[in-house]
């Protein structure tokens, strides 16, 4: 089956000008993430951004211990590897791919030659990256102060967001590493949702049944969360996807 692939099938790049997304365009390069793919490690230099079309990236602090917990996760609304335009060649975080699909990725010395530039693409990815810190901050407060109930419900509706469809593939153990929290915890979570007929859930593949449902069994991190990306990156009309450069995949 023949995939077509756009670049402003992220919306970062989608809300660019016309002129600024033709220079930029071609210089992207389409990478396949496959689930568990590591982008980048803790504290190794940094290479590449890139900008997800289909795919989610989690973003996880590992301790010492080899424990680690997710920080913050990133799909088609953003942008990985923001250490590259902030002054940065590395970061304390993992980048893992949390759901497999495809990404364009931009060379380091090219995202920090057009973010210098100080045009639009600098603004919008300023404005992301204060989304991003937001939705750090509240995953924080969130894992210290709500159910782990609630935290999974958090978690699905970020996911939700940033996929196409109401399904996840998944397994316990991910959850539970992206969580930090024991396995059993998460057994038990995804039990209680699916009893609720929220979610159908088998074989690490996680079926939404009801989302009104998870938005109120959730805290109120998920909709502080996406009140901050919707103010800061409101959702663009895709208008020129049809006639954007575009990339085959067989």
């Amino acid at each position: 089956m023949t995939e077509l692939h756009f670049p402003c099938q992220n919306l970062i790049l989608a809300a660019l000008p016309a002129d600024s997304y033709a220079s930029l365009a071609p210089l992207l390069e389409l990478v396949h993430l496959p689930l568990g793919h590591v982008l980048y490690e803790s504290g190794a230099q940094m290479q590449h951004v890139y900008f997800p079309t289909n795919s989610i990236v989690s973003l996880l602090y590992v301790l010492e211990s080899g424990a680690s917990a997710e920080i913050a996760i990133v799909g088609n609304e953003g942008i990985v590897g923001i250490s590259l335009f902030m002054g940065g060649n590395s970061t304390p975080s993992r980048a893992v791919v949390q759901s497999a699909g495809f990404a364009y990725r931009l060379d380091k010395k090219q995202i920090k030659t057009a973010f210098n530039q100080a045009g639009p693409l600098q603004h919008l990815l300023l404005r992301y990256t204060q989304a991003l810190l937001t939705q750090m901050a509240q995953t924080a407060v969130c894992n210290r102060h709500h159910s782990l109930d609630q935290q999974l419900c958090r978690w699905l509706l970020l996911s939700l967001d940033r996929l196409p469809s109401n399904k996840l593939v998944m397994t316990q153990e991910l959850i539970a590493n992206m969580l930090g929290v024991r396995r059993e915890g998460v057994t038990e979570a995804a039990g209680n949702l699916q009893k609720a007929k929220l979610i159908e859930y088998s074989r690490g593949r996680i079926n939404v049944l009801d989302r009104k449902g998870l938005e109120k069994r959730s805290c109120e991190c998920y909709a502080v969360v996406k009140a901050e990306f919707d103010r800061l990156l409101p959702c663009r009309n895709l208008q020129n996807t049809s006639a954007a450069p575009a990339a085959t995949v067989f």
